[in-house]
């Protein structure tokens, strides 16, 4: 899974932010890490040198296989505040997408899909 972080002016890019945002993606993530290609991360501050509440933006887009991207944005009063909200609330997203995925394969081809059981009741 290839990571990208693009920043605006007003974000100074270093290695603490790029190991922060990779620690918090590889934290969310690890487990779709087979789905994903790509994740773009787009980090901003709204308000550039004025201080607001939540200000600091992150938006997070997967590029998955065989499927249309998906993106969340996350808006905080600190940049690791906003890194780990969009890293939460991409991780939800694809749970729920993947997991949608993964119950229609079963559904249709009647078979479960590897790592799962099947049971019977009686």
């Amino acid at each position: 899974m290839k990571i990208q972080i693009n920043t605006d002016v007003n974000i100074q890019s270093n290695e603490a932010l790029t190991t922060l945002v990779q620690d918090a993606i590889d934290h969310a993530l690890s487990r779709f890490a087979e789905h994903i290609t790509r994740i773009e991360v787009h980090l901003s501050d709204e308000n550039a040198a004025k201080n607001g509440q939540r200000d600091q933006r992150c938006m997070i887009e997967a590029r998955l296989e065989g499927r249309q991207p998906v993106a969340v944005t996350e808006q905080a009063p600190a940049m690791a505040q906003a890194v780990q909200g969009a890293a939460q609330k991409l991780a939800h997203l694809l749970s729920s997408a993947l997991g949608r995925l993964h119950d229609h394969k079963e559904k249709t081809s009647g078979l479960p899909l590897s790592g799962t059981e099947q049971r019977t009741f009686e």
